[in-house]
């Protein structure tokens, strides 16, 4: 990995910490510059080890969904911009579907798919969905279809990334799907503490899963990219 290259990862890592620094100290206001800077930072990191192969469509989507999730930061900075960033980080989640499915073996082939057994090997994501939603339901209001709009696509980013086992190399799909996955528990965790019970911690385990989930899905595709299958 060039040297240049590392120092993006750096300015990621301090920008995280700092992030999360303010929000343990109270410090929203110099959150206007340190969140932004989690997403600019891997943005830089992931431009420059695609730029031999930044017309294609995996890294176009990769980035369209790091340049969305970056608006959504943006955006969910504000309480009342909240349905925009919802719409932002929407995007950014089909993009990683894209992504993922672009990023495999066979991606569109259906014929000798067992649905039944797929259904099940994705139940314990639908379940925490469900769950999700059902805490959240009562004091959704006009956001319930938006919201269902958002779970269905989260869902779904989650679930191709399982879809990815054993169509790639086995390092690129564990970094993809725990990626997948802590973004999944970000959003629950976000759901949880805005529409049911908010608690002092959330903050922190929110930004902390979301930075990992980010960081490792970006690392994944670069280990597909390195190494395909």
């Amino acid at each position: 990995m060039k040297k240049k290259n590392i120092l993006w990862l750096y300015l990621f890592l301090m920008a995280t910490i700092l992030d999360m620094t303010f929000l343990i100290e109270g410090l929203n206001s110099y959150r206007f510059f340190s969140k932004p800077l989690i997403l600019m930072s891997l943005i830089g990191y992931f431009f420059q080890i695609t730029r031999p192969i930044s017309w294609t469509l995996l890294s176009k989507s990769v980035m369209g969904a790091l340049i969305f999730s970056l608006i959504g930061d943006i955006l969910l900075l504000w309480d009342w911009l909240f349905i925009y960033g919802l719409g932002a980080f929407f995007l950014a989640h089909i993009c990683y579907i894209i992504a993922f499915k672009v990023s495999q073996k066979n991606p569109g082939r259906i014929l000798n798919v067992n649905f039944v057994e797929l259904f099940f090997y994705n139940l314990p994501i639908y379940i925490a969905a469900a769950f999700v939603f059902y805490l959240i339901n009562p004091t959704l209001g006009t956001l319930k279809f938006p919201v269902i709009a958002y779970i269905i696509v989260i869902v779904s980013m989650v679930t191709t990334a399982r879809e990815r086992f054993k169509r790639c190399n086995m390092e690129s799909f564990w970094q993809v799907f725990l990626g997948a996955f802590l973004f999944f528990i970000s959003d629950g965790i976000l759901a949880i503490s805005k529409f049911y019970q908010d608690f002092p911690e959330s903050g922190v385990l929110i930004m902390g899963t979301y930075a990992t989930a980010q960081l490792l899905i970006v690392m994944g595709i670069r280990s597909h990219l390195i190494r395909p299958y």
